[in-house]
């Protein structure tokens, strides 16, 4: 049996990539806050009950939101994007506050940081219950 078919693992594992793939979501809402009509993107929230049923691979596509604008998504795998639900429109026309998507970008990568610490105190505590002092 192999480290990452360990179910603990593989949840945490999914877990890092859905925060990576939000990050990239959060950070085009935050290039965008300026850019008029602009509709801010967030994933759904994790759910590791649905990554033990459904694994998928990774696709990279690229969607045309205006002609003078592109935006490429890559390692969605298997993370719905939604729009955003905007209480607050600004003067450009769009929904995005800076505020609010920053405050996002620190509890995301908070929360990434969280998950890595717990994998690699999980693998000393496997590395220790092996005999191999870490």
């Amino acid at each position: 049996m192999g480290l990452m078919d360990m179910p603990v693992f593989s949840a945490l594992t999914d877990k890092m990539r859905w925060h990576q793939t939000r990050q990239g979501l959060l950070a085009e809402n935050v290039a965008n806050a300026e850019t008029p009509g602009y509709r801010g993107r967030d994933l759904k929230q994790f759910d590791a009950n649905s990554s033990f049923t459904s694994m998928s691979s990774a696709t990279i596509s690229t969607s045309v939101t205006q002609p003078a604008h592109f935006s490429v998504s890559s390692g969605m795998a298997g993370f719905d994007a939604q729009r955003m639900a905007n209480f607050e429109i600004t003067p450009e026309g769009n929904g995005i506050t800076l505020e609010e998507e920053m405050m996002k970008v620190t509890t995301n990568m908070m929360d990434y940081q969280a998950a890595t610490s717990i994998y690699q105190k999980s693998i000393r505590i496997l590395r220790v219950a092996l005999g191999k002092n870490a």
